[in-house]
């Protein structure tokens, strides 16, 4: 079961980085007139059409899964990680619901529900399914 938390560290930190070098590839991303506007972001794209992205979120989301990926080299840091990866996942599903948080990284549409999945997955392999081993 432990093995269980450093696999989950390590692949929410690969879809991580693969999800922030995505965010720049331009024939990946949509534009379009009805996109929330972004202060900072010079284009207002979706990766895939799905998720909004700019720069600062493509930054934050590579240096998450970089940590993710790092923390699975142990079981300490694995629960550390996914621990931690449940506050900031929730605080940004939360500040999905507020028009002023999507000021520096877009906190709208689709990503809400990607980060409140992302939060109770985090919570279930940082508090619940290895305390089961």
């Amino acid at each position: 079961m432990r093995r269980g938390t450093r696999g989950f560290a390590a692949g929410l930190g690969g879809l991580l980085v693969a999800g922030a070098v995505l965010g720049f590839v331009p024939f990946l991303l949509w534009s379009g007139a009805d996109i929330h506007p972004l202060a900072a972001d010079s284009p207002h794209d979706q990766l895939f059409g799905l998720f909004p992205v700019n720069t600062a979120d493509n930054v934050v989301h590579g240096l998450l899964g970089l940590w993710g990926l790092f923390a699975a080299r142990s079981v300490r840091g694995a629960i550390l990680f996914a621990r931690a990866m449940t506050g900031i996942f929730a605080a940004l599903t939360l500040g999905g619901f507020v028009p002023a948080a999507g000021d520096l990284l877009p906190l709208y549409g689709n990503d809400i529900w990607l980060h409140a999945l992302l939060a109770a997955a985090s919570a279930w392999f940082g508090w619940i399914h290895h305390v089961s081993a």
